[in-house]
Order: structure tokens, then C-alpha cells, then sequence
């Protein structure tokens, strides 16, 4: 009798939470919406200074971006690690992981609660190499100065936020499975279908603009894929079209349409 009182019970909560979830949620939301309105101007003001994508989107994607920025934001626990923080470190990597996901529903990276900010590169493990940046169960860490660098498109093609991103949102998706977004974790794998022949090629020698770094294994394949998606979408687009084609689907993003409408909107 005490066994079918407890399965009733746990019935009844799991019932109750099923019910009252969504509605809790979006209640939620709402609050955050309007703490977020009284400093979207601060957010705004930091991104247009720095992120020349979020400029390409409409006015509705960039006030997506800047809400999303916003809950990472305020989602996550900064470390600066021999830097001096500024008010913008936080809101840069925060927006950075928005652009990335802004064509997804799930999009907060929501198991990594620390992000660490380094200022330079710096030794992991028992790896030789300096990192620009890593992500591991603890974290995601990205030194600031390379960050700069790739935000501001001083290093060719780099981009160390995008590309530790990158690194996160898979991480969520198919190693936590904590936050899977339903549209990118069934997409990925038509994605892959493609790109596993492009790296196994790249793996025997094959010489893309991915660079050799890609070829390290499927992980940074994935990774490097995205920094050029964003950072010169036109070459990728041209060079490697049924890849570029698999992103823009995946990511329900396609940078190389932004550049071109807001060229023609310009001319016009």
C-alpha cells in the first residue's frame, strides 16, 4: 500500500511540474525581458563598438541578439584570470555565443556555469603548445587578448570565440546532452554526412581554406568550420559550396546572404 502511495505521489509532482513548467517559464522570461529593455542601450552601445556581424542583421535579429547576450550573460560566472576586468569582457563573450546560436531555439550553453578569462595564451595539460582557449568539464576558458584579435578580425579568418563556442555547443548537444536544441542535434548529423568526407580527405592530405588545424580530428574540424562560416563566408561559400550549404542549414544562419542583401540594401 506504501509503495502505491509513493508511485501516486511521484505521479502527481511529475504531473504538477509537467503542467506548471512551461507557464513558470515564460512568466520568467517576461521579468527578464524587462530588466533587459532598461539596459538593452548599454548592451547595444558595447556590441556595435566591436561585433561588425551584429550591423548585417535587421532590426528584429539584432534586438534577438541583444536579449540573448543579456541571459548569457547574466547566466554565467566570469573569472579573470591576470587580467584586469572591463565591463565590456563580459558582454562581448556573451554576445559572441549569441551570434552563434541565434538561429537556434536553445541557445544558453546552460552546463557551463564558469567562463574564465585569461590574458594571454596560456599552458593546458600536458600539451607543449600555448592554448588560445579550451573548453573541459569545468569550464570555458578564452584568453582576451586572441579574443580581441578575432572579434576585430586582426588574425586572418580567427576567431577564438566563435571557435571555443563552437566547441561549447557541442559539448551541450552530444557530450551532456544537457541542452540539446531538436534542431541542431538531428541536423548535425545530415551536416556530417557531408563534412566527414571533407575531413577524412583533409586528414589524407587534401588541402582546404579550413587549414591544417582542421584536420587535427572531427571535434576542431567542427570548430575551425564555424570561424570560417562567420569570418569569410564568400571563399567558404565558393570553395567548399555543399559544406557551406550543411552550416547554413544547421545553423539556420547564413552569413554570406547578410553581407550581399546589406551590400544591395546599400546600393539601392
Amino acid at each position: 500500500m506504501e509503495i502505491i502511495f509513493i508511485c501516486i505521489l511521484v505521479f502527481c509532482i511529475v504531473s504538477l511540474y509537467s503542467v506548471l513548467h512551461a507557464p513558470a517559464e515564460r512568466w520568467l522570461m517576461r521579468r527578464h525581458y524587462k530588466s533587459f529593455i532598461k539596459v538593452e542601450a548599454y548592451y547595444r552601445n558595447i556590441i556595435c563598438q566591436h561585433l561588425a556581424y551584429f550591423h548585417r542583421l535587421n532590426k528584429e535579429e539584432q534586438h534577438r541578439m541583444l536579449f540573448r547576450t543579456f541571459l548569457i550573460h547574466r547566466g554565467k560566472k566570469f573569472h579573470y584570470v591576470g587580467v584586469e576586468k572591463k565591463d565590456e569582457m563580459p558582454v562581448l563573450i556573451s554576445a559572441v555565443a549569441a551570434q552563434l546560436t541565434l538561429g537556434l531555439e536553445s541557445f544558453s550553453l546552460d552546463y557551463f556555469r564558469d567562463i574564465y578569462v585569461l590574458k594571454h595564451d596560456y599552458h593546458y595539460g600536458y600539451y607543449s603548445l600555448p592554448f588560445m582557449g579550451h573548453v573541459d568539464s569545468t569550464g570555458i576558458y578564452l584568453s582576451w587578448d586572441n579574443f580581441l584579435q578575432g572579434i576585430h578580425r586582426a588574425a586572418d579568418n580567427s576567431n577564438v570565440g566563435l571557435h571555443e563556442m563552437a566547441h561549447a555547443l557541442a559539448y551541450v548537444n552530444f557530450i551532456t546532452k544537457t541542452e540539446q536544441d531538436k534542431h541542431f542535434s538531428a541536423e548535425f548529423r545530415n551536416f556530417s554526412e557531408v563534412a566527414r568526407p571533407v575531413f577524412m580527405e583533409m586528414q589524407k592530405g587534401r588541402k582546404t581554406l579550413l587549414g591544417d588545424y582542421a584536420a587535427t580530428n572531427y571535434h576542431e574540424f567542427w570548430a575551425v568550420s564555424v570561424e570560417m562560416f562567420f569570418e569569410n563566408p564568400f571563399r567558404f561559400k565558393y570553395e567548399l559550396p555543399e559544406l557551406y550549404a550543411a552550416m547554413v542549414n544547421l545553423l539556420r544562419q547564413d552569413p554570406y546572404e547578410l553581407i550581399v542583401n546589406r551590400k544591395a540594401a546599400a546600393v539601392a
